[in-house]
């Protein structure tokens, strides 16, 4: 990911159109000059990706988007590369007519798509300057076939603002998208390319903001991308005459029968995270093996409330729910642990019985919901929250007064306040058992030492991510393991500590 600026503010489609709006009445520049501009900067990019590329195919949609199409056409043939120009119908009117018209007086017609082709034209690196942000529906005819046609063809796509089919909002593909190798995002990135389906289809980013100035970007966005090292800097130095009762005591309540390894996780995970000191209670049954496996942790068989009550009075935060299971002996330390008002980071069973006994988090809180457990919260079904992660995030983190972590491609904070982190880190091969049991420790731990929900959220998501992209560069994405991530959580904290 690369940008012209080092913006981190994540946009809906409206906002940057209103902030294209702002720059043509506040920036004295016109709606062609921006569409100009956007496709010098797109062909600069396509230069820098691909330097030998000797021909290249251009496919142009009626609106905006393929006005920046057009005059990137131009400013490649300008080069001296050889240009072909697909338009998907002709120009809707306006600067895209314009950019039209100024690309058939210099070349002549495009090639007119009235419907599917056999077979694209030979080309180096295809442009997709079909719809961009500008789609609400599903891709249909001739256009789902040039999509479809591009993929068959496996020569690079370098996407225009947004791959055609993907929505800009949600990250989530509109019956099919383009799969681009590069997109070039104009003015501002749209949150839709860094979650769900986005980083798939949109491939390297890069950040393309016109030269327009700082104070254009005055009003509020809609959510923000996580960015290192200001995430690493929330937690402060150590002295060097700390000791661990500085850094508080975490308590990881799970591990019913058959599910210790869960449990083992969740501590390890605030061990290595900073934890001054870890507790684990879980079954009897997998006392001797957690102590064996990490000395470390304090282990304490418990099996009923009354046992849990002398360990929440000691400890600073909980880790709640890894291996915790939905039966009678999770349940009574569920409502133990939530009527006991410790800040709690609330996961996996936690969250299940959440869903069945809906309740406002009445402590500081964090919630760490995959999008099943995010949908048996919300009652809706998974489709209904992935289709915009966004609200669901969001009125997860008002109906519990907690934040919340909804986990997936593009992990996303949200708080009760209406504001939203997203992740940009993070691999497909931690989509793998126990890391979510990891994520619950690290964060547990950062809460220990003292950072706020907040904070704790959002520093323990990227530190999770970023040690996990770590792991997988050094063992490849297949086969990772939690425990991989677990190893370079240090790594990354430890930074933060020091700088």
């Amino acid at each position: 990911m690369s940008g012209t600026a080092s913006h981190t503010a994540l946009y809906t489609a409206a906002q940057v159109r209103a902030l294209d709006a702002r720059a043509i009445a506040e920036c004295g520049v016109s709606g062609l000059d921006l569409m100009q501009r956007a496709a010098w900067a797109a062909f600069d990019r396509l230069q820098r990706l691909w330097p030998q590329a000797r021909r290249l195919c251009v496919l142009c949609g009626p609106g905006k988007n393929g006005g920046d199409g057009y005059l990137l056409a131009l400013r490649a043939r300008d080069a001296g590369l050889a240009v072909r120009v697909l338009a998907l119908g002709r120009a809707a009117g306006g600067d895209a007519a314009v950019a039209r018209a100024r690309w058939c007086e210099a070349a002549g017609l495009p090639e007119e798509l009235a419907e599917a082709p056999t077979a694209l034209p030979e080309a180096d690196v295809f442009v997709d300057a079909l719809f961009g942000t500008g789609l609400g529906r599903p891709l249909q005819g001739v256009a789902a076939a040039l999509v479809q046609a591009l993929d068959a063809a496996q020569v690079p796509v370098l996407a225009l603002d947004v791959p055609s089919g993907l929505c800009a909002d949600t990250g989530r593909v509109l019956g099919a998208a383009v799969r681009a190798r590069a997109t070039v995002s104009f003015v501002a990135w749209k949150r839709g390319l860094f979650t769900l389906d986005g980083p798939d289809q949109a491939g390297d980013l890069h950040l393309a903001t016109l030269d327009l100035p700082e104070s254009l970007y005055r009003a509020p966005a809609d959510a923000a991308l996580l960015a290192w090292p200001a995430t690493q800097s929330l937690l402060p130095p150590r002295p060097r005459n700390a000791h661990k009762g500085r850094f508080g005591h975490v308590l990881a309540v799970g591990g019913d029968l058959g599910y210790g390894g869960a449990v083992h996780l969740c501590a390890e995970a605030a061990l290595r995270s900073g934890a001054g000191l870890v507790s684990v209670a879980t079954r009897g049954q997998h006392v001797a093996a957690l102590h064996a496996a990490r000395p470390e942790a304090m282990v304490a068989a418990i099996d009923g409330p009354q046992d849990l009550k002398p360990l929440l009075d000691r400890v600073d935060v909980v880790a709640l729910g890894p291996g915790l299971g939905t039966r009678a002996w999770g349940h009574g330390h569920w409502h133990a642990v939530l009527g006991r008002g410790l800040p709690t980071v609330i996961d996996a069973d936690a969250l299940n019985l959440l869903a069945r006994e809906p309740r406002p988090c009445g402590m500081p809180a964090v919630l760490t919901p995959h999008p099943a457990e995010a949908a048996r919260l919300l009652g809706q079904d998974v489709a209904a929250v992935q289709a915009d992660r966004f609200a669901a995030a969001r009125a997860l983190a008002r109906r519990h007064a907690a934040v919340v972590v909804l986990k997936g491609c593009g992990s996303l904070v949200a708080a009760p306040d209406g504001r939203v982190a997203l992740c940009p880190w993070g691999n497909p091969g931690m989509a793998s058992g126990g890391m979510g049991d990891v994520l619950t420790g690290v964060i547990a731990a950062l809460l220990a030492q003292g950072l706020g929900t907040w904070e704790a959220a959002c520093l323990g998501v990227a530190a999770h991510a970023r040690a996990g992209d770590a792991a997988a560069q050094r063992l490849g994405a297949v086969g990772l393991l939690a425990g991989d991530v677990v190893a370079g959580l240090p790594q990354q904290l430890s930074r933060a500590r020091h700088d």
